[in-house]
C-alpha cells in the first residue's frame, strides 16, 4: 500500500553534518597548490614566504593560548584541581604549535636573505596576530560553534534526550506492549491493529506543551489509564509509571485509540527561553527541539529493549491556528501503522521510525544568535 504524503506540520529534522567541509578544504589546498605551480614564481622568496605565513599563524595560536594562561590561572583549584600544567596544556597544543613554530622558524633563518632582522619579522607578526584577537577576527562562526557542541555531544538537547531516555523511556517503554495486550484482552475491540501498541510520544518543535490533550484539541478524548509500573527510585519508594489511553476523532468521525503522551523535556526548553537567566532565543530553542529529536531517535534506535514501542511523532504547529491540527497529526500517524500492519507479513518485526525522512528534504536553520552554552562535565 503506497504511503500517504507526510501531513503540513511534519518537520524538516536536520542529520548530522557530515565531511564536506574538510573536502572542501582538500579541494581548495589542491587548487591553490595548482595555481602556485603554474605562477612558477622564484623558489627561494617562495619558500621563505611560506614559511613565515605560517609562523605567523602559530604565534597567533601561542599569543591566544597566553592570553587564556592569563584567566585560567585565576582558577586553577576550581577548573584545574590545582595544577598549573593542567591549566597550561588545556591552553598551549604544544605537542603541534610549539614543535611547528620552531620549525618554521629554523627554516626562516635558513632562508633569511631580505636584510630585515628576524626580530623585526617576529615583532609584526606578533602585533598582526594581537590585533586580530583584540578585534575578534578570529571569533568561531555559528555553524563552527553549532558542529563542535554536535560533535562532543555537549548541547543542552542531548543533556535532556539523554535523561529522558534513562530515567523514563528505559523504564517504561519495555513495559508497554505488556500493557497494551493487557488493555486489549480486557477490551477486545479498542485496540485491533496490534502496530499501534505503543507509545506515541508528541515533539511540538515551539516545544509548547499542553498538560491536557483534550483541552489541546475536543477530538481527542481521554479513555483510561493502562497499567501502572511502579519502582523504587533514586530513594522513592514505590514511584509510579503510567500512560494515558486516549480516543481520537478523524475527519470522517471514527474512533482511533492510542497511548499518547508530550515529551516532557520539551518543557523545559520552553521555560528556558522565558527565563532571562538562561539566555535563550526562541530560535535557540528550535534548533535544540531539532536536535533534541534527533539524539532521541538515535538513542531509540539502538535500544533493543526498547524497539517497536514508541513512536516519534515531531510537527510544526501551522501560523495560523487550526482547532484540530494536532488530532489530524496523531491520526495521520496512526493510519500510516495500520498500512504498515498491512504490508508487513505476520511475524516479521522489522521497525523503521515512521518520522525517519527523506534525506532530500533535510534541512538544518543555523541561528545567527549565540548559541547555547554546552554542557560541560569535566570542570571547565
Amino acid at each position: 500500500m503506497s504511503r500517504e504524503p507526510r501531513p503540513r506540520g511534519a518537520p524538516l529534522i536536520p542529520q548530522a553534518r557530515g565531511g564536506r567541509a574538510q573536502l572542501a578544504v582538500y579541494l581548495l589546498l589542491a587548487l591553490c597548490a595548482g595555481a602556485l605551480l603554474l605562477a612558477a614564481p622564484p623558489l627561494v622568496p617562495t619558500a621563505r614566504s611560506l614559511t613565515f605565513h605560517f609562523a605567523t599563524l602559530q604565534i597567533g595560536a601561542l599569543l591566544k593560548g597566553a592570553c587564556y594562561l592569563a584567566e585560567e590561572i585565576f582558577h586553577l583549584d576550581s577548573r584545574h584541581h590545582g595544577s598549573f600544567w593542567r591549566a597550561l596544556s588545556t591552553c598551549f597544543p604544544l605537542r603541534w604549535h610549539g614543535a611547528t613554530l620552531l620549525v618554521c622558524g629554523l627554516a626562516y633563518v635558513a632562508l633569511l636573505g631580505d636584510g630585515q632582522p628576524l626580530g623585526l619579522h617576529l615583532i609584526l607578526a606578533s602585533l598582526c596576530q594581537l590585533l586580530i584577537l583584540a578585534l575578534g577576527l578570529q571569533k568561531p562562526s555559528a555553524v563552527e560553534m553549532s558542529e563542535m557542541s554536535e560533535r562532543s555531544k555537549q548541547n543542552v538537547a542531548h543533556g535532556l534526550a539523554w535523561s529522558y531516555y534513562v530515567g523514563y523511556l528505559k523504564i517504561v517503554l519495555p513495559r508497554m506492549k505488556k500493557s497494551m495486550e493487557e488493555f486489549s484482552r480486557a477490551n477486545p475491540n479498542l485496540l485491533v491493529c496490534r502496530k499501534t501498541w505503543k507509545l506515541h510520544i508528541l515533539v511540538p518543535l515551539n516545544c509548547d506543551v499542553c498538560d491536557e490533550l483534550d483541552k489541546a484539541d475536543s477530538n481527542i478524548q481521554y479513555v483510561t489509564d493502562l497499567t501502572e509500573t511502579t519502582l523504587a527510585r533514586a530513594g522513592t519508594k514505590k514511584r509510579v509509571y503510567k500512560h494515558s489511553l486516549y480516543a481520537i476523532r478523524d475527519e470522517e468521525n471514527q474512533l482511533w485509540h492510542c497511548a499518547v503522551e508530550y515529551a516532557t523535556p520539551l518543557q523545559s526548553l520552553y521555560a528556558m527561553s522565558q527565563d532571562e537567566c538562561a539566555a535563550f532565543s526562541r530560535e535557540e530553542r528550535l534548533e535544540q527541539a531539532k536536535l533534541f529529536y534527533r539524539t532521541l531517535e538515535e538513542i531509540l534506535k539502538g535500544s533493543k529493549e526498547c524497539a517497536d514501542a514508541y513512536r516519534l511523532i515531531a510537527y510544526e504547529e501551522p501560523e495560523e491556528a487550526e482547532t484540530h491540527f494536532l488530532s489530524r497529526e496523531i491520526v495521520w500517524h496512526l493510519r500510516q501503522e495500520h498500512c504498515e500492519e498491512i504490508a508487513v507479513p505476520e511475524g516479521s518485526h522489522s521497525h523503521t521510525p515512521s518520522t525517519t525522512l527523506d534525506s532530500a528534504e533535510l534541512s538544518l536553520q543555523i541561528s545567527v544568535s549565540d548559541l547555547p552554552q554546552p554542557l560541560r562535565t569535566d570542570g571547565f
